[in-house]
């Protein structure tokens, strides 16, 4: 069946996420290149995508929210683990908790000495910077001119006394996470601006939507990416019933995320050859590393009943409470609604033969029973924990050559014995936290798990019973030389001429943090390589 070729460009952007709006922003910052971004999702008008606290409302919303979930987990008692990322301009980052964390220095300088040259911290932080638009000014971390609004949390009592328990417990307190040394508590910063929400579609692509060389699809899902001579020519397109063709005359490159990218490319006729051969796909590269080493970050949560009325559970069950927050928040975009969740946290070394931080502590002033349920309605406050590194290793796996198919994703949670050892250390070392003075004389009980759950063998079972994602997976394209790399350090895919990947996906190993600011520092390098790489090939 013919398709018809709707556009062209030099460039072809496939998905409009954080690190995807990065990199269109910046190519057509050049008016001789020609840019066309194609998203899957809607344009973001949806005004609880602005609003901090919102999320509450755009995760698990099929408008806002792919809503992915994992094939049963075998150590998680056989649940299937709810994977929302984000269906509209500016992918997850539109909704997801807006933490600004980088990750430890030790992490990039990994990368970079596992081969890939310019990823190491050195490499990276100059990206980070040129990101950033800091709203304590430039130094020599921070950038100040850049299109990324990342702002200070006002401090509350609850997260205070978290802090105050973190230094009583031994853990430094840490005014700024993101200078490569990320150890110690303290209050995050977020990606907000005057209240509001700062997506990657709002930092990058919103300045350009002017730009007559920028060209913005929403609603058109790319089924396949057209190899012609061993080299990515078009991207085929689905919206509604229509299909088109996109042609790039220079480059493709596919930032759909870890979940999404390994997707196309294996739908593309790129991958582990076997796959792609059962599912009747003619094999154009074998690459069996395309949709392999998935990591993800797995929390357990403490749940903690407050003696007064400090948490946003309150807030919530409280309507003239909630009536004056919403009141705040739209006279004066401030309150309780421009914070989010999650104010403050820690990260922190948990194993006794740790040399950077292995855990990371978010501390959330909400609690709930189940991931999208009501909050609970008793004042609750929730310490959670997980693993930054951990060692077990999931995949995605296409079910059929149709894009309406879903594909299996497995996270293979907990299958490393050392993952389940650090998981449950991380329960009692909480409990420590919330048994300090500053934290103490706010706790009324435990809730959750209680304190019946006492040895090890318990705490594994509710750990297996009740965790679930933060929502950072990664991995999946990796970067590399070796027989599972599927990109190289330029993020170039391996026997593929003209067709990048620059996402989550390329981490050759997760990140300890948040994974939205580092990739749109990987947004930030693509757009940099890629000019370089076009200038040189002119």
């Amino acid at each position: 069946m013919n398709v018809t070729t709707r556009l062209q460009a030099d460039v072809v952007v496939v998905g409009a996420g954080s690190a995807g709006c990065a990199i269109a922003g910046r190519l057509s910052e050049d008016p001789n290149l020609q840019v066309v971004l194609v998203e899957a999702g809607g344009a973001d008008r949806n005004p609880w995508i602005h609003v901090p606290i919102g999320y509450f409302k755009t995760i698990g919303s099929d408008a806002t929210d792919w809503r992915f979930l994992t094939e049963p987990e075998k150590e998680l008692a056989g649940r299937r683990i709810a994977w929302p990322r984000g269906k509209v301009l500016g992918g997850s980052s539109s909704i997801n908790g807006m933490l600004y964390v980088r990750g430890h220095a030790a992490d990039y300088d990994g990368w970079r000495d596992a081969g890939n040259t310019g990823w190491g911290w050195s490499d990276v932080l100059p990206f980070f910077r040129k990101a950033e638009s800091q709203c304590r000014g430039a130094d020599d971390w921070h950038g100040a001119d850049g299109p990324l609004t990342v702002s200070d949390i006002a401090p509350d009592p609850l997260s205070d006394a978290f802090v105050q328990a973190m230094a009583q417990h031994g853990v430094r307190t840490q005014p700024d996470f993101n200078r490569g040394d990320s150890e110690g508590a303290g209050y995050f910063q977020m990606t907000t601006r005057k209240g509001r929400r700062q997506s990657a579609a709002r930092a990058y692509l919103a300045p350009a939507r002017h730009r007559r060389n920028l060209r913005i699809v929403t609603g058109a899902t790319v089924s396949r990416v057209e190899i012609a001579g061993g080299r990515a020519v078009a991207v085929e397109c689905t919206a509604g019933i229509e299909r088109f063709r996109v042609g790039a005359r220079r480059e493709v490159v596919v930032a759909c995320g870890a979940l999404q990218s390994p997707v196309l490319l294996q739908r593309s006729g790129i991958g582990p050859g076997g796959l792609l051969q059962s599912m009747g796909i003619a094999v154009l590269r074998d690459l069996p590393g395309v949709g392999a080493n998935l990591q993800d970050h797995l929390q357990v949560r403490l749940v903690l009943r407050c003696n007064r009325p400090l948490t946003l559970n309150d807030l919530y069950h409280r309507p003239l409470r909630r009536l004056s927050a919403g009141w705040t928040y739209l006279t004066r975009r401030s309150g309780p609604l421009v914070t989010g969740i999650h104010p403050a946290g820690a990260f922190v070394r948990v194993h006794p033969l740790a040399q950077r931080p292995d855990v990371q502590i978010h501390f959330a002033l909400v609690s709930f029973e189940r991931l999208g349920g009501p909050l609970d309605r008793f004042s609750g406050f929730s310490l959670s924990a997980c693993v930054l590194y951990p060692h077990s290793r999931g995949s995605i796996r296409i079910a059929s050559p149709d894009p309406a198919t879903p594909a299996h994703m497995r996270a293979g949670y907990l299958d490393d014995e050392r993952d389940r050892d650090l998981i449950v250390r991380s329960v009692p070392w909480m409990r420590q936290v919330a048994a300090q003075p500053a934290l103490a004389r706010l706790v009324a009980e435990e809730v959750r798990p209680g304190p019946a759950c006492a040895t090890p063998e318990q705490v594994l079972a509710y750990v297996r019973q009740t965790a679930f994602s933060v929502h950072h997976q990664a991995g999946t394209c990796a970067m590399g030389r070796g027989a599972q790399a599927v990109v190289d350090e330029r993020l170039r895919v391996h026997g593929v001429d003209g067709l990048r990947v620059a996402d989550a996906s390329i981490m050759p190993t997760l990140v300890g943090g948040n994974t939205n600011a580092p990739s749109i520092m990987i947004g930030e390098k693509a757009a940099d390589l890629i000019r370089a790489d076009l200038k040189g090939a002119a």
